[in-house]
């Protein structure tokens, strides 16, 4: 719940706490917690501020424009206000802030639809605004006498992602703007009078004077349909109609599903997929429910018995490329990689609440149960369970992993 008072201030009520689950589950949490943590703050101080959050022990919280602030609990029950500041962005900033919006047509639809995308983060720092903070940009003050970063301060500073999630707009009164007055800008300047004509010469040495490109088309509900294979001309030697009709179908499918993520915003900052392998392939054109005929040649041509096709359709549709190389290759992590995993699943669960786990490669196994981790190149963590002798995937990826291990239980389980 949360209480507004006046514009430059909210108030959210004390959150419960996060045992077995990460602490961010949009793009904007995930994105302050990554900014706090390359902060490079005190990593004791970090990782006691994130037990503090976990437990709940983080009262309600107060966002005002440069600070934000709670009281927080020890686990002694002893209470301490803490506040952590943050530089305000002066007006001239807040100008080229709207500018920039208003020259991106997307980004003044999407604010005045209360939404925030992601790529608005990259889109400010060409303009010269950093909106997420950086390195010493967290300033802390806790009365609990600590010079720097405390517990306190840092569980503050965990909180802050979870509220994110529900509202990054608090990002910005943070920052210095409410909600309202951003949005009142924006609509104020949207409507000015356009800019006059130029001189073509002029317009081509001044990129900022060229008005935007022109919305894209509209996406369809759906791919269209494949012309019909349904002639009186017989097919070639060798040549399975039904099998061409599959492959066409899932090229138009394939071809509307790239579209639609090439349309969605933030798509530019999202990382190129991995390319599948003729192996892979064949697991992409299964998960389309093609007939029994082909279904059974996929899997003879990729080497898979139908019990393995099918776990491997499974994990196709968890995951694409990505899940389906986690389910198939071991791999095992060596210096930075392993030091970032252990230090994962040192911090993912309170002192004896951590399970016994069995290492082995990419993959870490509960002992005495038939529960699995598995680590994939990007650090993600991915639920297993077995299953009639077999691991199966049981959820997509999660860079928690008291959050994957905790979904890795037999009523998770989806039968490809």
């Amino acid at each position: 719940m949360t209480r507004y008072d006046g514009d430059t201030e909210r108030t959210f009520t004390a959150l419960p706490p996060a045992h077995g689950r990460g602490f961010a589950q949009t793009w904007w949490g995930l994105a302050w917690l990554k900014a706090l943590e390359d902060a490079a703050m005190d990593t004791a101080q970090v990782k006691s501020g994130r037990r503090l959050a976990r437990a709940g022990a983080v009262g309600a919280v107060s966002v005002r424009p440069g600070r934000i602030t709670a009281v927080v609990q020890d686990r002694d029950r002893t209470a301490h206000r803490a506040d952590v500041l943050l530089e305000q962005l002066s007006d001239a900033q807040w100008d080229r802030f709207v500018d920039m919006a208003i020259e991106r047509s997307g980004h003044v639809a999407a604010l005045l639809d209360r939404d925030m995308p992601p790529h608005l983060v990259e889109d400010a720092a060409t303009a010269g605004i950093d909106l997420l903070p950086g390195m010493g940009d967290l300033e802390p003050e806790c009365d609990c006498g600590a010079w720097d970063h405390c517990g306190h301060t840092a569980a503050l500073c965990y909180q802050v992602a979870r509220l994110l999630d529900q509202d990054p707009f608090i990002l910005l009164l943070m920052r210095g703007r409410a909600e309202g007055a951003l949005l009142e800008a924006l609509q104020a300047q949207g409507s000015a009078p356009a800019r006059e004509g130029v001189d073509a010469g002029e317009a081509y040495a001044s990129g900022d004077v060229l008005p935007p490109l022109p919305a894209p088309p509209e996406l369809g509900d759906g791919p269209g349909a494949p012309p019909s294979l349904d002639t009186e001309t017989a097919p070639p030697y060798g040549v399975d109609p039904s099998a061409v009709a599959h492959l066409a179908a899932r090229a138009a499918a394939d071809a509307h599903r790239l579209l639609a993520e090439a349309l969605r915003g933030g798509h530019q900052q999202q990382a190129a997929g991995r390319e599948a392998t003729a192996s892979q392939d064949a697991v992409r054109l299964a998960a389309g429910e093609p007939g029994p005929d082909a279904l059974r040649r996929l899997g003879e041509g990729s080497g898979r018995t139908p019990e393995a096709l099918a776990v491997a359709v499974g994990a196709w549709r968890l995951g694409g490329v990505t899940a389906l190389s986690v389910l198939e290759e071991e791999w095992a992590p060596e210096g930075e990689a392993l030091a970032r995993a252990r230090a994962a699943l040192e911090s993912a669960w309170e002192d004896g609440e951590r399970p016994s786990l069995r290492a082995r490669g990419n993959r870490w196994t509960v002992v005495g149960e038939p529960r699995q981790l598995r680590l994939d190149h990007d650090g993600r963590w991915w639920p297993y369970f077995k299953e009639r002798g077999r691991w199966v995937p049981v959820g997509g990826p999660v860079q928690d992993p008291a959050t994957a291990l905790a979904s890795a239980t037999l009523g998770t389980v989806d039968q490809p």
